[in-house]
């Protein structure tokens, strides 16, 4: 049996007012982070409440990202884009490049074992278990290599073999 309608009204009194708010904020962010990592989304919710208490949401790039990427792709849509802002643009692009390249850096620096003060136990077992991926996937292509080079040997003793007999034959006639 399904819930009743309500009227998509504001509700007048002032306790149910904050309790309904409270439960339906909660379900929007929990929603945001479903939708977030079931998409992939870069995902920002702002919500401010009645008494002007702030609630947010940033999916992992961060909110700072999310806004800046924000006012970017506003500018682009009303083709704002004057010299000083496609610069500022292009030095948002370096500093998140250069952040990316940051952490791509710290994080081969923790796969090959250095820099792992300070991470937790959850942390190093999510690394174990990357290593131990990557090795998985090191030995099969390594087992692929190899059965590729003795299928190669085995044609090059059955071509020798089969010399080795013209030669006998010819040596024999």
């Amino acid at each position: 049996m399904g819930r009743g309608k309500i009227a998509i009204e504001r509700i007048d009194n002032t306790t149910n007012r904050q309790v309904t708010f409270s439960k339906r904020r909660g379900g929007l962010m929990k929603k945001a982070r479903e939708l977030a990592i079931l998409c992939d989304a870069d995902l920002a919710l702002i919500v401010f409440s009645s008494t002007g208490r702030l609630y947010d949401f940033a999916s992992s790039s961060g909110m700072e990202a999310i806004l800046e990427r924000y006012q970017e792709a506003k500018e682009e849509h009303c083709g704002v884009l004057n010299p000083t802002s496609e610069a500022k643009l292009w030095q948002r692009e370096v500093t998140t490049l250069r952040q990316q390249v940051q952490n791509l850096h710290y994080n081969n620096r923790q796969l090959l074992g250095e820099e792992l003060s300070g991470t937790s136990v959850r942390d190093l077992q999510f690394l174990v278990n990357q290593v131990e991926m990557s090795l998985h996937s090191i030995r099969k292509r390594k087992e692929q290599v190899m059965a590729a080079e003795i299928h190669e040997l085995n044609q090059k003793v059955h071509y020798i073999f089969f010399m080795f007999l013209l030669l006998l034959l010819l040596v024999l006639k």
